[in-house]
């Protein structure tokens, strides 16, 4: 190729370039500028967006510190402080005995006494309360009439005040209330119902009354959250409703049901309330429960005593819920593959 045409194949090249970008050339300084100050805007969007986050973050934290500060004064700090008197001879002296006040507290009959009767309540209640909250849930899911009037009996238990509650209960279990009149009627004998073998069949269905309401709409809320899809197939399957819900719905309900028990086993300490207000500081042997042994122990200014009983009762719960949530957790991941 001659000269000539590779100068006119240059110029053609040049004018179709200057035909397809309007007659103007491309300006590679201009291009490069364009970049630069693309880059330039994007640094500044990430440093306004980091500020902008940073800010966030402030804000959020501003309104935690109130309840930080909170927890920090009102459990922290009181939780060392009863792990440390469970550790000292008294108060006053702070001399370090080690485990010798959780020796008293095992060697003492009264918590002996208190812990049996809590742990007998406790396994009994706490299952009946699930069971019977999801037997009722299931109920109230099902088609049957007075549904709604129902769901209003088994929930007005929760608008009751404690005194209310415990009014309800003299009145019917008292030695001259409801129910001594009733078996009067059958020729049977009075009974002193709090002082008796049936005190604690008393407050079993006191807070299973109390409590069976909140449960069964936590059940019910679960309840709905299971696929639909899920039970179909099953159905399809020629499953009947046992098999539906012990192979689908009991699976998807294990997170709720860990819950509930947990729930379920803190009111059954807070049961406390009522056997107090129905029998006094010293009830019937029965009834007499750790949140008793507490209570009498703090009102003697034993606080050694009480701590190391607080600390026990703690590793205690922490264990029981550790152990619900490793079977949540195998059950949980069960569904979730």
């Amino acid at each position: 190729m001659s000269k000539n045409q590779e100068k006119n194949k240059k110029k053609n090249m040049r004018e179709g370039i200057k035909i397809s970008t309007g007659n103007k050339t491309p300006n590679i300084s201009n291009v490069n500028e364009k970049i630069i100050t693309d880059k330039a805007k994007l640094k500044w969007m990430n440093r306004q967006r980091k500020k902008w986050e940073r800010k966030s973050l402030i804000k959020v934290n501003a309104f935690m510190v109130p309840s930080v500060i909170g927890v920090l004064l009102f459990f922290i700090i009181p939780f060392f402080v009863v792990i440390k008197y469970s550790v000292v001879e008294n108060v006053v002296n702070n001399k370090f005995v080690f485990l010798d006040n959780y020796k008293k507290v095992f060697e003492n009959g009264a918590f002996s006494l208190a812990a049996r009767n809590t742990l007998k309540f406790t396994g009994i209640a706490v299952p009946l309360a699930v069971i019977l909250s999801l037997l009722m849930a299931n109920l109230m899911l099902s088609n049957i009439p007075f549904k709604s009037r129902l769901r209003t009996v088994f929930l007005s238990p929760l608008m009751v005040p404690v005194a209310s509650i415990v009014l309800i209960f003299q009145v019917l279990f008292h030695y001259n209330g409801v129910m001594n009149d009733f078996i009067q009627l059958f020729g049977a004998s009075k009974i002193d119902w709090f002082k008796s073998k049936y005190a604690p069949i008393i407050i079993v269905v006191l807070f299973l009354w109390k409590n069976l309401g909140y449960n069964m709409v936590l059940f019910m809320a679960a309840l709905s959250s299971v696929p639909k899809s899920m039970i179909e197939v099953v159905r399809l399957d020629c499953a009947s409703s046992f098999k539906i819900f012990f192979k689908v719905k009991l699976r998807y309900l294990s997170p709720t049901i860990v819950f509930v028990t947990i729930l379920s086993i803190i009111n059954s300490f807070k049961v406390f309330r009522e056997v107090y207000l129905l029998t006094g500081d010293y009830p019937y042997e029965s009834l007499y429960i750790l949140q008793h042994f507490m209570n009498n122990t703090f009102a003697s200014l034993d606080y050694q005593k009480m701590s190391a009983a607080a600390v026990i009762m703690f590793d205690i719960m922490v264990v029981i819920i550790g152990i619900m949530f490793v079977i949540e957790n195998r059950y949980g991941k069960d569904v979730e593959n």
